[in-house]
């Protein structure tokens, strides 16, 4: 018996590493008769029920509930109950999501003996290099270490690229180690970037960096304009609201904010650099991008975002500059 819930802020890492545990459950077996794959409008008492159910063709069953962090909270107690005392026959994978892991699910699986598993790879650089390191060896494949360092920074958040480009690299040149003249020619797009990064470049006045950036999240990232245009506005919210709050520290951004530590600091600097005006007139540029991405002028959307994006940078600039 096993219970694996798969958790995180990366879709396609999650589906991913699911294919990979049953892979792993099934073996050599016959997947249609070994497994159960629950998933869109389904009910979960019938998924339920059946890691309730000995196998009938099989050592075992593998039963599969997917988007359970979009289910109801009727459905998620259901399961709950389930894992404090799983089946010993059936091994269950849990395709959650993004979100955060309800507390009763939690205390299911800690009660049950499941484990839970975040695919998606750390922030801190050194954890970072870290798991694409056991990333790479559990795919059978190296690479040399300027080639490593190229991949990383090639792909950056859009990680779930990387598996298909080490099958490709494989067909190519077998296990390895993988050089970067060897690489080069596989390299498409760059990958995604962090929503931070777009906001750090603008508060620089970099417009050549932020418009990057801006077409690494809408290209690789394929982030849509308008979700871009909300991240943007919930920045500038933030600095909004230590508009004549009169903080003076980072203590009193923190509390006026709700955020602690470098956040709170960060907003604090940004909006110190940008000053109410500033702020007033950035809110003016979105809003005008708004009404833009909405159909109120002919241009392309990504131009509209272009144009927005090298606005906030050099208003930024600009008020540095008078400063």
């Amino acid at each position: 018996m096993s219970v694996v819930l798969f958790h995180g802020s990366d879709a396609s890492l999650i589906s991913e590493a699911v294919s990979e545990r049953v892979r792993q459950l099934v073996g050599d077996q016959d997947r249609a008769l070994m497994v159960e794959d629950f998933a869109g409008d389904y009910v979960m008492a019938a998924a339920v029920e059946a890691a309730e159910t000995p196998s009938f063709f099989t050592d075992r069953r593998v039963v599969i509930v997917r988007a359970v962090g979009e289910r109801s909270g009727d459905d998620q107690q259901i399961l709950a109950r389930y894992l404090a005392q799983p089946n010993d026959d059936t091994d269950l994978v849990i395709e959650w999501g993004s979100g955060r892991v309800l507390k009763a699910i939690s205390d299911g699986l800690k009660a049950g003996g499941g484990q839970s598993v975040d695919p998606s790879p750390p922030t801190r650089a050194k954890d970072r290099r870290e798991w694409w390191e056991a990333t790479i060896a559990a795919l059978g494949i190296q690479f040399q270490p300027a080639a490593l360092g190229l991949v990383m920074e090639w792909l950056g958040e859009d990680v779930s690229r990387f598996s298909g480009l080490a099958e490709t690299l494989k067909s190519a040149y077998g296990d390895g180690p993988i050089s970067v003249e060897q690489l080069q020619p596989f390299l498409g797009e760059r990958g995604d970037s962090k929503p931070w990064d777009l906001t750090d470049a603008i508060e620089a006045g970099n417009a050549e960096q932020a418009l990057i950036v801006l077409r690494r999240l809408m290209n690789a990232g394929d982030r849509h304009p308008m979700q871009i245009l909300a991240q943007l506005h919930n920045h500038y919210a933030r600095l909004a609201r230590l508009d004549g709050a009169e903080v003076t520290s980072a203590a009193e951004a923190e509390a006026v904010l709700g955020i602690k530590g470098f956040p709170a600091e960060k907003a604090l600097r940004a909006y110190r650099g940008l000053g109410g005006s500033g702020v007033r007139r950035a809110y003016g540029l979105m809003a005008k991008a708004d009404v833009d991405l909405r159909g109120g002028t002919g241009l392309e959307a990504d131009v509209v975002m272009d144009v927005l994006v090298a606005r906030l940078a050099r208003l930024t600039k600009a008020v540095t500059r008078r400063r």
